[in-house]
């Protein structure tokens, strides 16, 4: 995170005696997902944080692959998995390789017996449907449709939801995710010619302090293998804590397009970066605005990523027959465009009212078996 903020109470300098009502010493935590080297946050916890009462037996959740290799293009019908009642066993991986795995999740019920840590990876959370609150050690972070919420790698948290009617798209990264280079000042402030500014991203709110002894499951995930740790503390028992690592939220309805007189290129739409892979937010926007503009995408070659595309909502300009939750993959090395007749019929147009989320992979990704279970198989000739 590129701001520095501060939530509770936290003593005048930090590494120095922090006491408790009854004397006793608060305990001290750093929080950073890059060791001692990057940005992190300091908490101070009623408890230790080390109270590890039992461990349950491991269970192994990595995706089980179906296809390692491919070349050819790829739709899923996003909304054909299942609801499931649990956050977690709703969550269903489809596409992954090394850097990130991409899933999906229909969860009917809150996150009420059990906090959930992933030790792997930062999560991307894209919320196409339902809303709710993001419950951590930072406090509460309520979430509406259209947010992306962004958790780093090793919080604690929950997700409370509104209603049983929840729809999400999850990504899973294995290096921080952070905003692109080019919108930051060289201190890391967004510039005046970034899309979003500072103002739009929100931090947790209210500090939640509980202060519980008891037995307290915090599912967490580690190189593929899901570990039920059991604390005798409750998880939030934080009194105040400052930094610049937690979560936060961001709207896709905050973006603000680029825009230009011709077809603006894909990197116009980027949104967040992490390690070999860019996300990225096509909103409602002006078409091109050139006399003679051609408004769709233009053919291009798909040599160095693969390309996936996420439907949430609208007519999308350069494709027939989208549906909200469908997801297309154009994998590296054969070219991908607009489909027959998209071009001659879009251009005219002022504006385009499609709303979608990207994700390019500058590695090959792999499909999973549940992927393979909801592909509409008739895709790749979709463009003769």
């Amino acid at each position: 995170m590129p701001f520095y903020i501060q939530r509770g109470k936290i003593p005048p300098k930090r590494h120095t005696q922090f006491r408790q009502p009854d004397g006793t010493l608060y305990a001290e935590q750093l929080f950073s997902t890059e060791g001692f080297s990057n940005d992190s946050s300091l908490l101070y916890h009623a408890h230790a944080p080390t109270a590890i009462t039992g461990i349950d037996e491991p269970v192994a959740v990595t995706p089980l692959i179906a296809e390692e290799k491919m070349l050819k293009h790829r739709s899923l019908e996003g909304f054909s998995i299942k609801p499931a009642t649990d956050f977690l066993d709703s969550r269903v991986p489809v596409l992954v390789n090394n850097d990130v795995h991409i899933s999906l999740a229909a969860p009917r019920e809150s996150m009420k017996t059990y906090f959930y840590k992933n030790a792997d990876a930062d999560e991307l959370i894209f919320v196409h449907e339902g809303g709710g609150s993001l419950e951590s050690q930072y406090g509460s972070l309520p979430f509406r449709e259209g947010d992306y919420l962004i958790i780093p790698r090793g919080t604690i948290y929950q997700i409370l939801f509104n209603s049983s009617q929840n729809r999400l798209f999850l990504v899973e990264s294995f290096s921080p995710i952070r905003f692109p280079d080019k919108y930051l000042s060289r201190y890391g402030q967004l510039l005046e010619h970034s899309p979003y500014c500072e103002r739009d991203i929100r931090p947790p709110g209210e500090l939640n302090f509980i202060n519980e002894k008891g037995d307290f499951l915090i599912k967490t995930k580690k190189q593929g293998v899901q570990y039920g740790i059991h604390y005798g503390h409750h998880p939030f028992d934080i009194v105040g804590w400052d930094g610049c690592c937690y979560p936060f939220a961001l709207s896709i309805h905050d973006f603000e397009p680029i825009t230009g007189r011709v077809h603006q290129p894909p990197p116009v739409h980027q949104t967040f970066e992490g390690r070999n892979f860019v996300v990225c937010s096509f909103v409602p926007r002006l078409f091109d605005y050139h006399p003679l503009a051609v408004p769709v995408p233009y053919n291009h070659s798909n040599i160095d990523s693969d390309e996936v595309l996420y439907y949430v909502d609208g007519d999308f300009m350069s494709r027939k027959q989208v549906s909200r939750g469908m997801i297309t993959l154009h994998p590296a090395g054969i070219p991908h465009g607009p489909h027959p007749g998209t071009v001659e019929k879009n251009i005219g147009a002022k504006e385009t009212k499609e709303l979608a989320v990207m994700l390019d992979s500058f590695h090959p990704l792999k499909l999973t078996r549940a992927a393979i279970d909801i592909e509409n198989k008739d895709y790749i000739s979709s463009w003769l």
